[in-house]
């Protein structure tokens, strides 16, 4: 069951969902707007011949009040937001309607689990032919909050737990990785 507004405030007002900062207006029917941070992260073309899933890519960190996303361009970025579920609600984040219609393509690479918490790290993709200024600040994506049929028995302990800038993939981090070593 998707959550209402009338839920999601009374679930920050009593703090079983954190969301900080928090500001009321960003409430909307039923999701929560979040904001892009001025912290972004990108593929270092110049050191990267090609990408593994089994190692750490090469990246660059960018800490700006805004960022030039260039044409068919990929770059991470988070939320300026912190969130904490329990163990009860999931969450995915979906792009919010006005900028996808931009043809900015906001992704975040699934659902939230339970037991998250950390701020969200977002892929960014621009599928038009001219660039697209990014500005921190700027409500890019929206949090919907799904009750779960019954508590998870096991909560989010994955590697993206407690992040509060934009974080790179880890996928070099993943069980089958550590087989194969």
């Amino acid at each position: 069951m998707v959550l209402s507004d009338t839920t999601l405030r009374k679930m920050i007002t009593d703090k079983s969902i954190e969301v900080s900062p928090f500001d009321d207006s960003a409430v909307q029917p039923a999701s929560i707007d979040l904001r892009l941070s001025d912290h972004f992260v990108q593929l270092d073309e110049d050191k990267t011949e090609w990408l593994t899933l089994n190692k750490c890519a090469n990246y660059k960190e960018f800490r700006q009040p805004s960022i030039m996303l260039q044409p068919h361009s990929f770059i991470l970025a988070s939320t300026i937001e912190y969130i904490k579920l329990p163990c009860d609600l999931t969450a995915f984040i979906e792009g919010r309607s006005s900028i996808g219609r931009t043809g900015l393509f906001i992704q975040n690479a699934g659902w939230v689990d339970a037991g998250f918490e950390g701020t969200i790290t977002l892929e960014l993709f621009n599928a038009n032919r001219v660039p697209i200024l990014l500005e921190a600040g700027r409500r890019i994506c929206q949090m919907v909050v799904v009750k779960m049929d019954s508590p998870a028995s096991e909560i989010y302990k994955g590697k993206y737990k407690g992040q509060r800038l934009t974080t790179a993939s880890r996928i070099f981090e993943d069980i089958e990785c550590s087989k194969n070593t």
